[in-house]
């Protein structure tokens, strides 16, 4: 687990946490002034944060790549923040399904971008919450003293996925290509390839170790927990319905228009929301389990194309640079259990996690953004951390959490309805967190996320004074 206190022994000591000059809230959030006070030696900041418009695959990307998509969200950041390039000390970005031609994909989307070649850069992948991973792999650089700037996000493009060939095909073709001839290299071909190695491997969204599809689990964890398709729904409805008022009222301020090639216009929102009637959303058939299953398409995640970006760097530099940063990057903690009975189960895990970490309680957190990979698994999310039982069971015999406020929580809609582009959305919800906390006047926000292999992670955030 990643520790301010070790890992930032060697930075000069900034600011102190803003509790303590301004006054906190309430007793929980001075002792955490106080935590942070004696253990962090710098103030890490997210001066801004943007990404591309989340869009269905098959729609407005589908001939793009995944670096395309990064250098985009790159593209708009360096524009909006008017950030030297010579100022950026490391790249990371996160991504899930990776293009072999473009590994490193963090690398040439930041060339792409018209970057400095002198500057480093890395790709990460942890499912659903890479480009959280990207975000903290900068605070550690930021925290250690190795980076005072660094860009951090993602990308995904589920449009023009990877499809391989058979591991026999493969093995074949690779043999094959030592012939020197095209007939002898035929030849050899007919002799070692059936018509069965013909046949291409898709990906899919399955779990390696279980072999089970994530809606499979999804539907699972409804059932564990006594979700109904009904209530599904509503959340699905509930999600779309916030995300239509909150792009109506041009709040999804970190939306930048992409050009596609080839095209003359430019992409300026996100096309995966829409609000269907409760008698629409009824009539759709189960995805997974069959008849009585609680996924369906419509409150279930879509697969989408998108790009993130967004620029961390120390409280001091941002003061040198003159910016006005949107929030402090104030802790974070990575859980992980059973991919199979509590695959989806992150937040739930992550959450008090997170907040025991910052010295902070629930009646603290005024913006909630949880990643919401289906209707039924955020349900099932807000029903363990408010179960006794589950508490006494897995945690520890702790006293269960409680409820979470649900007029905090989502207020912009989330994945069901914004999109889901796997290795952009942990970019999404921080930025976001942020934002909120300026529009409804609040002064930490919990970010909190589920990843495949039965991981999760929280994040807390704080508003910046003046933003």
């Amino acid at each position: 687990m990643f520790s301010l206190a070790r890992s930032a022994a060697r930075v000069k000591n900034t600011q102190k946490f803003r509790g303590l000059a301004s006054g906190s809230k309430s007793s929980s959030t001075r002792r955490a002034a106080k935590k942070y006070a004696g253990r962090v030696k710098q103030n890490i900041v997210l001066v801004e944060g943007v990404r591309t418009p989340f869009c269905t695959s098959g729609s407005h990307f589908n001939e793009m790549q995944p670096h395309d998509l990064a250098r985009e969200a790159i593209k708009g950041l360096l524009s909006r923040t008017q950030i030297a390039a010579e100022e950026v000390d490391h790249v990371v970005m996160g991504t899930v399904i990776q293009e072999v031609k473009t590994s490193n994909v963090a690398r040439e989307a930041m060339l792409g971008a018209g970057m400095s070649d002198k500057t480093p850069a890395h790709t990460v992948t942890l499912a659903c919450i890479s480009s959280n991973v990207a975000i903290t792999n900068c605070m550690g650089l930021i925290a250690s003293g190795q980076a005072d700037v660094c860009i951090a996000g993602g990308t995904e493009t589920m449009s023009d996925v990877p499809i391989r060939f058979s591991r026999n095909m493969r093995k074949a073709m690779i043999k094959g290509s030592k012939i020197k001839s095209p007939l002898g290299q035929a030849q050899f071909m007919l002799s070692k390839v059936g018509l069965k190695d013909l046949a291409p491997e898709l990906p899919g969204v399955t779990e390696f170790s279980t072999n089970e599809s994530m809606g499979h689990s999804a539907d699972r964890l409804t059932s564990a927990f006594g979700v109904t398709r009904e209530a599904s729904d509503e959340y699905a409805l509930r999600s779309h319905t916030l995300a239509a008022e909150a792009t109506k009222a041009g709040k999804l301020k970190d939306i930048v228009p992409v050009k596609v090639p080839g095209k003359a216009t430019f992409v300026t929102e996100d096309n995966g929301v829409r609000v269907a009637t409760p008698e629409k959303l009824a009539s759709l058939r189960p995805a997974f389990v069959r008849p009585h299953g609680t996924v369906t398409a419509a409150n279930a995640s879509f697969l989408t194309d998108g790009g993130s970006a967004c620029l961390i760097m120390t409280e001091e530099k941002a003061k040198a640079l003159g910016y006005q940063p949107i929030g402090y990057l104030r802790d974070f903690t990575y859980v992980s259990q059973d991919p199979k009975e509590q695959l989806l189960l992150g937040p739930a895990y992550a959450t008090p996690a997170v907040l025991k970490r910052a010295g902070l309680t629930k009646d603290d957190i005024d913006v909630w953004e949880f990643h919401e990979a289906f209707a039924g698994q955020i349900l099932a999310n807000l029903a363990a951390l408010d179960s006794d039982s589950f508490a006494a069971e897995y945690m520890g015999g702790a006293k269960k959490f409680g409820p979470i406020p649900m007029d905090k929580f989502n207020l912009w809609g989330g994945s069901l309805s914004l999109g889901h582009p796997f290795g952009a959305t942990g970019t999404r919800l921080v930025t976001t967190a942020c934002h909120r906390l300026k529009e409804e006047d609040g002064q930490f926000g919990l970010i909190a996320a589920c990843a495949a292999g039965g991981q999760g992670v929280g994040m807390i955030v704080e508003r910046y004074p003046g933003y």
